[in-house]
């Protein structure tokens, strides 16, 4: 077997069979095969494509190329919930605490921001003391006495991932259903979870643009879920516009706050409890969605979700009382407001240009280790559906490097498109999957 045949016959269309699948993963995880080659693989798989079975196949291989958590010592059937990406999305750190208040056990791995989205990982660490990185002991032990904890990917996860990801983000073939499935469910089924709530995002600020295209990857990722004995639900969900009224790091982290106290936006509330009732029904802690949409309303209420996040915060080292003084968190020297200029109604606001703009601000990183401002971002006033004015303020964009501040305030701007009539925004989900 070379990897010159394997080439040469997914080139030709033919399905790969196992050894060839494995022995391509592990010579990529070792460096035994060239970039050129395993390039040239993904090109051919980009055009001919993967079968069920071979996305199968090659998600088990990305697993077994590194560590696969165990998490028995955790008491109860362990939840996980993963999002694709999204502007503003801070769902992870609202839904696990209401999951958890439910008595349902989240061990999360979460991943850092890279591009127009961001990271779990980058929006805690916004928290002063918090720390994201965890012995294997102390994050059991978090996760039984409080029933959660939130911490960043060991690099001893789907180590396989990391290299294709590399490649596939300088080769243009990304955006590949088999690809993208076998990257999201490699590492999901590594990290030792029972279950798993995935939110497929659809939209100009996602991944999958269409809702066909995002119900696809939804059902390839439960079926791979599934095949190896894993509760999967996904839910496929609209990213054309931000979530919430915050992107950014420490703004967001306001913002979650302030959902969990009941007077978060809409938008961001109502995804949250839809995710956090999926969580709690494939915990076992509700007999359906709805039962498990009933309890995480109660939780959020009675502000029992609040009071897991102040536990997670306390947990992993952060100071929790930020919860009731936001000056704790890190604040911007600058800001720079944009105002409407015409009267009319907010028809759209595009979410990709929201996350550049955040992500120029100073709120993301072009490369994976650039460093960071956590006081960075964007907060919107306006949405889809407002009536504005002439010289209403539509956002107000944060930083500490005035030319960096100048230049996303231009892109924030770009991002609102103002019309003369009213619209209905779009629905938030689109289609559940299980």
């Amino acid at each position: 077997m070379t990897m010159y045949d394997i080439i040469l016959k997914k080139r030709n269309g033919k399905s790969l069979a196992k050894s060839e699948i494995e022995y391509f993963v592990k010579g990529c995880t070792d460096g035994s095969i060239p970039d050129y080659q395993v390039s040239a693989l993904l090109m051919a798989i980009f055009f001919k494509g993967l079968s069920r079975d071979e996305t199968f196949l090659l998600t088990d291989a990305m697993v077994r190329s590194g560590d696969v958590v165990d998490l028995s010592s955790i008491e109860g059937v362990k939840v996980d919930k993963h999002s694709t990406g999204g502007v503003g999305d801070k769902t992870t750190l609202i839904a696990g605490p209401l999951a958890a208040a439910c008595g349902v056990p989240v061990a999360k791995m979460s991943g850092r921001g890279l591009g127009f989205t961001g990271g779990t990982v980058d929006k805690m660490e916004a928290i002063p003391g918090m720390r994201t990185s965890l012995e294997a002991e102390e994050f059991f032990s978090l996760v039984n006495r409080a029933k959660l904890a939130v911490i960043g990917q060991t690099g001893h996860i789907a180590p396989a991932d990391k290299k294709l990801y590399a490649l596939r983000d300088v080769t243009a073939t990304v955006d590949n259903l088999s690809l993208i499935a076998a990257s999201v469910m490699s590492k999901k089924l590594a990290s030792g979870s029972d279950a798993f709530v995935l939110d497929v995002k659809c939209g100009s600020g996602a991944f999958m643009e269409t809702v066909e295209d995002a119900k696809a990857l939804a059902e390839l990722m439960v079926e791979i879920g599934a095949a190896s004995g894993k509760k999967t639900v996904a839910l496929v969900t609209n990213m054309d516009r931000p979530l919430g009224r915050c992107v950014g790091n420490a703004i967001e982290v306001m913002e979650v706050i302030e959902t969990l106290k009941c007077a978060g936006p809409a938008d961001i509330t109502e995804l949250s409890l839809r995710l956090a009732s999926h969580m709690i029904c494939a915990g076992g802690a509700a007999a359906s969605p709805d039962e498990g949409r009933a309890a995480a309303e109660r939780a959020l209420r009675s502000g029992a979700g609040l009071e897991k996040l102040r536990e997670l915060i306390a947990g992993q080292g952060g100071n929790p009382a930020v919860i009731d003084d936001f000056s704790l968190f890190p604040s911007a020297a600058l800001s720079l407001t944009v105002r409407a200029e015409a009267d009319g109604y907010v028809v759209g606001v595009a979410a990709r240009d929201i996350g550049i703009a955040s992500r120029r601000s100073g709120a993301g990183r072009e490369t994976k280790d650039e460093a960071i401002d956590p006081a960075a971002g964007v907060m919107l006033h306006k949405s889809v559906g407002d009536a504005v004015k002439a010289g209403d303020i539509l956002a107000v964009v944060y930083g500490n490097d005035g030319a960096k501040l100048e230049d996303a305030a231009a892109i924030a701007r770009s991002a609102f498109e103002i019309g003369s009539e009213k619209v209905k925004p779009a629905p938030l989900v689109y289609a559940v999957i299980a």
